[in-house]
């Protein structure tokens, strides 16, 4: 069980910051929208994540950080600080992983469609690779008779164990894009067969999906690969398969701060239904994201203007679809948590009382029981759809003051959706210090109006006019 002892620290210092935030000029009327990270929580999580494989298993275990769940150059160099290494899945996340200073030898290579190109680059490095299917062992046959490599190779099965709750991240389905499909027709035995005409062929990889999956089909996905790994090491008649990449997916609680469930909760019940997996015979690899990030991300933004259509309170604020791009167009499956703040980052409604709207403040010491109203939160995007929650019981917000979105530190403010030209916001690491204060250091700047225009082809106007069909008077 997570303790409240962690959720009370994280909801204090996410106060802290927000507050600090504002007295420091992060957030402001002309920089209505930052995102913050609590650098010292994404340390933790990675000391709870190594603890946790390490209390049940005296095996080598790679943790690799899924770089899609954020795609940071400072946070990558500050897991790996942390001991992690990286699961990329594209030539840009082993760019950033490379600019991080993360080391061919602690990097996987996973993706359904490497190019030739990117799989000759990663064999040159020494990557680790988990060929998606069959077509591409063949592929790696090639490669690896024109150039020998030390990168460790395996393959990518689905065990078709089934769906979690969100069927967009479940990967382990009868119909999943993902790896092989073991319970295909002909398909296990071909697996195997592949194994025994390719002895460098020394990993096997799986990974069942992650949000919206619960613990026991995971571990049932992770069994499945197991014993695939044993039927083919008996009939190669040795170890010929000494590393098992178990993948991610440890699912998130959106619904308070607490962290539930752990990373100690899912290897405990590996290690009771899947055993053999921990004995030592077995180097592992993970790949979790979301898990080791989420809770440690706060997108907090001014609310510009506030209004009542059909009786229903409107907060209309500059985080949105851009931003949560997940929650906005499917609600259902990515409900957010928002958190109310006045102008100065000071809680409403929560461990304070303050006076109601209109009335003249004294400062702290003013006394009123706030009642919340059920309101709607807006984003600044023009389609109507751009609601961060809708009917939501919140202190009604009034312009000015600030919301928090909490549990967004994977999959939202680092994957930014450009919808309507909106820019990047700032990203801000930040960290208690020994007087109660809050030191901030920027992750990633803000995007400037010059950086759209440029990555909108602003140095070339002109160029489509020069390509009028012959003949056209504008093509003269």
């Amino acid at each position: 069980m997570a303790s409240s002892l962690g959720s009370d620290r994280r909801e204090r210092t996410r106060d802290r910051a927000v507050r600090a935030a504002v007295e420091q000029g992060l957030l402001s009327a002309s920089e209505p929208v930052v995102a913050l990270l609590d650098t010292d929580g994404i340390r933790a999580s990675a000391a709870a994540l190594t603890s946790a494989f390490a209390a049940v298993t005296d095996a080598p275990v790679l943790h690799a950080f899924a770089v899609k769940a954020a795609p940071l150059v400072p946070v990558l160099r500050l897991l790996y600080e942390a001991g992690l290494g990286v699961e990329v899945a594209s030539p840009g996340e082993l760019a950033l992983a490379r600019a991080a200073g993360v080391p061919p030898s602690r990097t996987v290579l996973d993706s359904p469609a490497k190019t030739p190109a990117e799989l000759r680059h990663a064999l040159a490095l020494g990557i680790a690779v988990n060929a998606d299917n069959l077509q591409e062992l063949a592929r790696l046959d090639a490669l690896l008779a024109s150039a020998p490599t030390a990168s460790p190779l395996g393959l990518r099965v689905n065990p078709q164990v089934g769906a979690g709750s969100i069927g967009a991240l479940s990967t382990a389905t009868a119909t999943s894009k993902f790896g092989v499909a073991l319970r295909d027709e002909g398909a296990r035995e071909a697996v195997v067969q592949a194994y025994l005409e390719r002895p460098w062929l020394t990993r096997l990889h799986t990974h069942t999906g992650s949000q919206g999956i619960p613990l026991a089909l995971m571990a049932e996905g992770v069994g499945a690969a197991y014993a695939l790994a044993e039927e083919i090491n008996t009939k190669a008649g040795r170890q010929q398969i000494d590393t098992l990449d178990i993948g991610g997916g440890l699912p998130v609680n959106f619904a308070s701060d607490e962290e539930t469930p752990t990373y100690a909760e899912y290897a405990d019940l590996l290690a009771s239904t899947v055993p053999g997996l921990f004995d030592g015979r077995y180097a592992l690899v993970t790949e979790f994201g979301r898990s080791l990030l989420a809770k440690h991300g706060t997108i907090l933004a001014r609310v510009e203007y506030t209004k009542t259509s059909g009786g229903r309170p409107i907060a209309v604020t500059h985080a949105g679809v851009q931003l949560a791009t997940r929650t906005v167009y499917a609600p259902e499956s990515w409900p957010l948590r928002i958190l109310a703040y006045d102008a100065e980052g000071r809680p409403r409604g929560r461990g304070r009382e303050e006076a109601p709207e209109g009335a003249v403040r004294e400062r702290e010491a003013v006394q009123e029981v706030v009642v919340d109203v059920v309101q709607d939160v807006a984003g600044p995007a023009c389609f109507a759809g751009d609601l961060l929650a809708v009917g939501r019981s919140l202190p009604r917000l009034r312009p000015g003051d600030l919301v928090a979105v909490p549990d967004t530190g994977a999959y939202y403010f680092a994957h930014h959706y450009a919808y309507n030209s909106l820019p990047r916001p700032a990203v801000h690491g930040f960290t208690p210090t020994d007087d109660g204060g809050i030191a901030f250091t920027t992750v990633r700047r803000a995007q400037t109006l010059d950086e759209i225009v440029a990555e909108s082809g602003g140095d070339r106007p002109d160029v489509l006019l020069r390509t009028a069909p012959p003949g056209d008077p504008m093509g003269a």
